[in-house]
């Protein structure tokens, strides 16, 4: 295995991207803020599948924009020699580490990308600027890489569909890929900020995968029942703080009074474990007596 070359200025980037450009190759970009696991590795291996022999650009940026005053900024995990042995192992040919400057060089923007009302619920409602922030780094991210393709995990849902429809909505020509959420061996979605849950709120994380598979059985009877079968698997967790559960269409809409038998659609939840906020989701069918394939997770 080749370790991945490191760059942390725009200029050393574009240099070392350039053979790619010349030679026509696909580019792919793995965006990340580190601390990297598991489910990051499983995007490094759809980015691969996608671009061939193309590079392979994993981005670690803890993103300030995105965090809000008293959100978990200052001790979000900075691991970046570990993040590079992750990557080596993945065949990841570039990892693009930049300071707060290189990619602020004038501080706060004054031109942002405005996510839209999409951005005002769900996750937006308790975290109001948080999108901004991400769809800003992420424009700027694709602006600075120019990738072919760029691969981003299910698990932060609400987000993928914004980039996707920023991606439609400003014409920028990016492959968007939603690759499945990866999960330990209890179901429990992997994430950087499981590390912070002790014992204890570890323990009873897990009620939230285990809510969202209660809803998927449920969800044959309709939405009342896929939500009822759900919550009571998060108030059996006593340490579980309910943030928020909703089922919404896989486009994150509302769904209508009345739904159609076989309708596709996206059950998500968020939760505060201590001092730890966790988010999932899942697929699932509305009053169907069949369960949903898990394997469109990775089409949704």
């Amino acid at each position: 295995m080749t370790r991945p070359v490191l760059v942390h200025t725009r200029a050393d980037l574009a240099a070392r991207l350039a053979p790619a450009r010349a030679a026509d190759s696909r580019v792919g970009l793995v965006p990340t803020m580190g601390a990297l696991h598991e489910g990051h590795a499983s995007l490094m291996r759809v980015a691969r599948e996608h671009v061939g022999d193309g590079p392979v650009v994993v981005s670690v940026f803890v993103n300030p924009m995105q965090f809000a005053p008293g959100e978990d900024l200052d001790r979000y995990p900075r691991t970046l020699d570990d993040d590079l042995k992750l990557c080596e192992r993945e065949g990841v040919d570039l990892v693009f580490a930049p300071s707060v400057d290189e990619v602020y060089p004038q501080g706060e923007p004054m031109v942002t990308v405005e996510p839209g009302p999409l951005a005002g619920v769900l996750e937006g409602k308790t975290r109001p600027t948080h999108f901004r922030g991400v769809l800003t780094v992420v424009v700027k991210l694709f602006g600075l890489v120019r990738p072919d393709v760029a691969v981003f995990g299910q698990k932060d849902y609400q987000q993928l569909a914004l980039i996707r429809r920023m991606v439609a909505d400003l014409c920028q020509g990016v492959e968007v890929v939603g690759a499945e959420t990866e999960r330990e061996p209890d179901g429990l979605a992997l994430s950087s900020r499981n590390r912070y849950l002790d014992p204890e709120q570890r323990h009873d994380a897990v009620a939230l995968s285990r809510a969202l598979h209660a809803a998927r059985e449920g969800a044959q009877y309709g939405v009342a029942a896929a939500l009822t079968a759900a919550r009571a698997e998060l108030r059996a967790a006593k340490l579980v703080d309910l943030d928020y559960l909703a089922i919404t269409t896989p486009e994150l809409d509302e769904l209508p009074a009345d739904v159609p038998p076989g309708t596709e659609a996206r059950i998500l939840v968020a939760a505060r474990l201590g001092s730890t906020r966790l988010i999932d989701n899942m697929p699932l069918v509305i009053g169907t007596t069949g369960s949903p394939d898990v394997s469109t997770e990775g089409n949704s």
